[in-house]
């Protein structure tokens, strides 16, 4: 087996550096000679290890035979597990629609309720495609069996040709279908192309893992520890430190957690992680307390500089919207944060223009750069108060909070509202399968 590869690779301190149309030659691609299981030759295996927002680092891998011609490409990811499972439901109605970039992980499952259609996990490779590319690459493993089927079974070979043709329509979009795509792994993505709005084809669902998909995923639960007696006032006191992984570069790395109260509101655990390899830092708050009875919609009227230096505690549970742009960020997405109005409308800009992986390099398109540009231009008009905007956390969890700066007396640009909650919010919360009583039985 001969290997070759760049000599600088490592020169960053990271070996998965961002993808990117400019040609690099610190990151080329390794090349291993590899056995051709087609006609047992050696052919050549190129491996590129790279990173794609929203998607972590993935290793893109070509075979290719001379002997034979045989090609074989395909992607597999190469950072952690998330902690959640992700579920992709797109309603496609347009051939538009079947444009979308998608990226699919390896344990992922893929089904169109429609045909009765499913494709279970690691049965494929993962990829890099389009919708369209999916339905195509669903044809063409039917299809691979055909000629056999038809001599050893007319019957079912007919019943198959049938549902090929109806895969094939789908592609005309003749009637909306729907295409599912839930990944344990939390590593699959399927593309927004009305970035920075809201996409009404396309719900996405975090989900807790059950034991069975941890054990398909390899994951082995934890042994229990041995329980030590804290009483509350060392716990708020004490800095707990704990391994982890850069985010970045994934090396070893120390993550700070602290239980913080916050006045006028409740208590609130604050981790912080700082990487020495790469220098690269990170915090996330999480809610110390529980799931309020109520829901909270917070609106507040942006008007003076002042009020970009409000603290603001943003939960994983709360949605976020600016109605002049039209914009709203789902729950989950940015994670925790506990920061300022100034910082998290950065954050925002940061997530939706400058990380956006399908609007810059070779697959920037001008209409949707010049949209995204509009949006940079008008939420930077905001930050400057030059434009009158209302900022809206709305967290069903009850567990966002925006500081008031006229506290303890009622803030006249910010509104709270309590609401009930519907069974939609609760079922993401996950409260709709929660027992709280008789639970033993």
């Amino acid at each position: 087996m001969a290997l070759s590869t760049s000599e600088d690779s490592t020169v960053s301190g990271s070996i998965f550096p961002d993808l990117s149309a400019e040609d690099s030659d610190d990151f080329g691609p390794t090349q291993i000679e590899s056995l051709c299981m087609n006609c047992f030759q050696n052919g050549m295996t190129r491996l590129l290890m790279t990173k794609i927002p929203f998607f972590k680092e993935i290793i893109v891998s070509s075979f290719a035979c001379e002997n034979c011609g045989c090609v074989n490409n395909e992607i597999q990811s190469a950072g952690k597990i998330q902690e959640q499972g992700v579920q992709y439901t797109l309603h496609a109605s347009s051939t538009q629609d079947l444009n979308r970039e998608v990226v699919k992980a390896d344990s992922a499952t893929t089904r169109i309720p429609e045909l009765d259609f499913e494709i279970p996990p690691f049965t494929q490779k993962g990829a890099l495609s389009t919708i369209e590319g999916i339905i195509d690459r669903a044809i063409g493993g039917l299809e691979q069996e055909q000629p056999i089927r038809k001599a050893t079974n007319p019957e079912v070979a007919s019943k198959v040709e049938e549902f090929i043709e109806k895969l094939k329509k789908l592609k005309e979009v003749e009637t909306p279908f729907t295409l599912i795509i839930d990944d344990p792994s939390g590593n699959s993505f399927i593309e927004n192309p009305c970035t920075p709005q809201k996409d009404e084809a396309l719900t996405v669902t975090y989900y807790k893992r059950d034991a069975k998909q941890d054990s398909m995923l390899g994951i082995q639960e934890c042994a229990p520890e041995e329980k030590t007696e804290n009483t509350i006032a060392e716990l708020r006191n004490e800095v707990l430190k704990f391994p982890t992984n850069c985010p970045e570069c994934n090396a070893p790395a120390e993550t700070n957690m602290k239980l913080v109260q916050i006045p006028h509101f409740k208590e609130v655990i604050i981790m912080a992680t700082n990487c020495e390899a790469c220098g690269h830092r990170t915090n996330e708050v999480k809610s110390g307390g529980a799931t309020e009875a109520l829901g909270t919609k917070i609106t507040l009227r942006i008007t003076d500089p002042s009020d970009l230096t409000r603290d603001l505690l943003k939960s994983e549970t709360c949605y976020i919207s600016i109605p002049e742009l039209e914009f709203e960020l789902g729950m989950g997405i940015l994670g925790g944060k506990f920061t300022t109005l100034e910082g998290l409308l950065t954050d925002i800009k940061e997530l939706i223009v400058a990380k956006n992986p399908f609007y810059g390099g070779d697959s920037n398109v001008p209409e949707k750069y010049a949209q995204l540009k509009e949006f940079a231009d008008k939420l930077n008009e905001i930050m400057l108060i030059k434009k009158e905007a209302h900022l809206i956390l709305d967290d069903p969890a009850g567990n966002s909070y925006l500081q008031n700066l006229y506290a303890p007396d009622p803030d006249p640009e910010m509104k709270i509202e309590k609401y009930e909650r519907t069974f939609e919010h609760n079922e993401a919360l996950g409260l709709n399968d929660m027992k709280t009583e008789n639970y033993q039985q």
